[in-house]
């Protein structure tokens, strides 16, 4: 198979191979650009295969094209640059080998086919040459295409090897897996239930990368699903794990909670690509382990698991390295979860949406995006019922919306003015007076706008006599 084409429409393969010609060396375009130009997938991260100095190869190539600024990490023999909107990564073929406690190589110079075998998955072994006899042709090894074409992922070497090597690369075959919508071979299944425990040697902010790769891909179940049957779930993320097996009311939910969260993390994943609001999917029912309790003629109950699953981010973004400012979005969207499936199942006033809207703030939109996703059965006939119920819900909070203004509420007349009218200095008070104007508008007692908040104020006043 020639790609002689498809090369030609990117501006530096020409120059590379010349170039290469020149130095009389052999230079290799290799791994996820190759597999992604075979999979029609669009790519702007090559990385150079370069038998010989990888960063002395760099920075001639660099300099035909006028740039002057190429890193080089020394300690593995690596270079990188940026032309136009590509990131350029060049290695001199290497070996490698490891050390128990450490997934950082020891590296030393090596052939194409050591360099080829140290790669982690045969996907990631193509290569296309650059140079001038063979300008094009797939060089294929290990049979990565024939995996392409099967939709698998499989290791050059035995999966025990390759993760006992580096233990991130258990997370790496999920994470193509979940991707690509690939199948996972079952001697890495097994391998990865074998040697989970080396994954404790990667750095949380590793395996967390990797993990939110998985959540972003386009069917993230497909991930944490074999991160759950190969047990490595347990080491990576307990919490998640501990769903298994967890009984719900037999209504509209699995009975499984890690299944149910499975197929709303997936549900999500088809109305938005906002990787913290399926990352909230994933986490929505965290807590129902805590909360399981039967109730005789109701069955198992989870009563105040959204509240105790809000607490518990804290925890969770310490443990697993996540950054704090998505703190507050999560606890929101945890505790609120379950308030529009409330509404959906009684006849709800005006005043209830109004609250339901004011707390849930900039994140409406977001929290019934949720909810919907949340919406699971077995039963076509019972989502269907119920997604019924609830769009009439949601379709009668956007109106109440739209109408009242309520996404940033507060009361229109504000604490200055109070103060001013009611001849009061800073105290508890003008809270409470501001509380009752809030409330007011609310309730529906009166519009939210300043006019109708001030003569409401000039009531409040008259009769606390102030």
């Amino acid at each position: 198979m020639n790609f002689t084409q498809d090369l030609l429409k990117y501006p530096f393969t020409t120059n590379a191979s010349k170039l290469a010609g020149e130095k009389n060396i052999q230079v290799f375009i290799v791994g996820g650009f190759v597999r992604d130009l075979i999979l029609n997938r669009s790519r702007n991260e090559i990385d150079f295969l370069v038998i010989g100095d990888g960063a002395a190869f760099a920075t001639a190539l660099a300099k035909l094209f006028g740039i002057n600024k190429v890193t080089i990490f020394k300690n593995f023999g690596t270079a990188h640059f940026k032309f136009q909107d590509y990131d350029l990564e060049f290695v001199g073929s290497r070996k490698e080998s490891y050390t128990k406690d450490s997934r950082n190589p020891v590296v030393t110079s090596g052939t194409f086919e050591d360099d080829i075998q140290r790669r982690d998955f045969t996907i990631n072994t193509l290569t296309i040459s650059l140079n001038e006899k063979t300008f094009g042709d797939l060089i294929d090894p290990y049979n990565g295409l024939a995996d392409i074409k099967s939709k698998i992922i499989k290791t050059p070497l035995d999966p025990e090897i390759t993760f006992d090597d580096d233990p991130l690369r258990i997370m790496r075959a999920y994470r193509f897996a979940s991707q690509l919508n690939f199948a996972v071979s079952e001697d890495i299944n097994l391998a990865a239930g074998k040697l989970k425990e080396r994954l404790r040697i990667i750095s949380q902010e590793r395996i967390t990368d990797e993990f939110f790769k998985i959540l972003a891909s386009p069917a993230p179940s497909v991930g944490l699903k074999l991160l759950f049957y190969s047990g490595v779930m347990e080491i990576i993320f307990p919490e998640i794990a501990n769903l298994s097996g967890v009984d719900q009311r037999m209504d509209y939910h699995h009975k499984d909670v890690f299944l149910h969260t499975c197929q709303v993390v997936d549900n999500i994943s088809k109305a938005t690509d906002n990787v913290w609001l399926r990352f909230a999917a994933l986490v929505h029912d965290i807590a129902k382990p805590q909360t399981k309790k039967f109730v005789e003629e109701i069955g198992w109950t989870f009563h105040g698991h959204e509240e105790l699953g809000a607490r518990m981010m804290k925890n969770i973004f310490t443990k697993y390295k996540l950054p704090f400012t998505k703190m507050d979005y999560i606890e929101k969207l945890i505790r609120l979860h379950l308030r529009p499936i409330a509404l959906a199942k009684e006849e709800v006033t005006d005043s209830a949406i109004r609250r339901f809207i004011v707390t849930a703030g900039e994140d409406l939109g977001d929290l019934i995006t949720l909810c919907r996703a949340d919406i699971t059965s077995k039963n076509p006939g019972k989502v269907s019922k119920y997604l019924d119920n609830y769009e009439r819900v949601m379709k009668k909070v956007w109106e109440v919306e739209e109408k009242d203004k309520l996404r940033a509420f507060q009361s229109p007349v504000r604490g200055e003015v109070i103060m001013e009218v009611c001849n009061l200095k800073p105290s508890k008070k003008v809270g409470e007076i501001k509380t009752a104007i809030e409330d007011a508008i609310l309730d529906g007692k009166i519009g939210n706008n300043y006019e109708e908040a001030f003569q409401y104020l000039l009531s409040i006043k008259q009769k606390l006599n102030l």
